[in-house]
Order: structure tokens, then sequence, then C-alpha cells
């Protein structure tokens, strides 16, 4: 059986090993412990728009509007997780990646709303 997380007392540190099962949830703490180690692809699902307003550092863009799994970085054992401003954008983008064969992509179902709210950094306007 592969392991994905470890939890520690204390508090929520997740640590990534292996690529995501689809759609897996991640959390804040996983997320911004993957970003640190560069340990996960984050997918922002938003509009280019609002991206450009503010985004995570490390995030990259892919509107859902023009979604396409071909888009997603490449199967690796890094895990592919997707975001968007409040979680419903990134669960209709999983649904498209796994309609094209795509098993190895999770959510952020928090997103920039959780992000924000506990203090996450961003990057902000043009």
């Amino acid at each position: 059986m592969r392991l994905l997380n470890w939890a520690f007392l204390g508090g929520l540190f997740l640590s990534l090993a292996g690529p995501a099962v689809a759609g897996e949830i991640f959390s804040f703490d996983q997320v911004r412990a993957g970003l640190k180690s560069n340990r996960i692809h984050l997918v922002d699902v938003r509009e280019a728009d609002e991206f450009a307003v503010s985004h995570i550092p490390g995030a990259v863009n892919l509107p859902l509007s023009t979604f396409k799994a071909e888009q997603l970085p490449p199967p690796s054992d890094i895990p592919v997780v997707l975001m968007c401003r409040s979680g419903r954008r990134a669960g209709q983008a999983v649904d498209v990646a796994e309609a094209a064969g795509r098993s190895d992509v999770g959510v952020y179902p928090g997103s920039m709303i959780e992000w924000t709210e506990k203090n996450g950094p961003i990057i902000t306007g043009p």
C-alpha cells in the first residue's frame, strides 16, 4: 500500500510521496508544504483576469473556461493539485481530468478563500 501522508501530533504537517489519487483532497498545510519543497504542481483554474489580480506563488494558470487535461503537467511522482477561488471550479476541472483518463490529479478545496484567510503568501496585481 502506498503511503501518501503522515500526520504528526500537535499539527498537521503532511509529507507528500507519490502522485495524487484522482480527486484526492489536499489541505492548506499540504499545499503550503508541497510548494515550499517543490513537491506539488499547483494549477489555478480561475480565469486569467482573476489570476492576474492575485495568485499563490508557484501556481500556474489554466482557466476552467479553456481547461483541457492535456495542458496539465505530465503524470509523475509529483502530484498535480487544482485550485480556484472557492473550490467549485477546481472540482469541475478534476472531473474533466478524470474523464480524460487522468487519475493523478487532486484538489485543494479551500482554494484562494482559505489561503488568504490563513495568510498564505500571494502575488498581487500587475
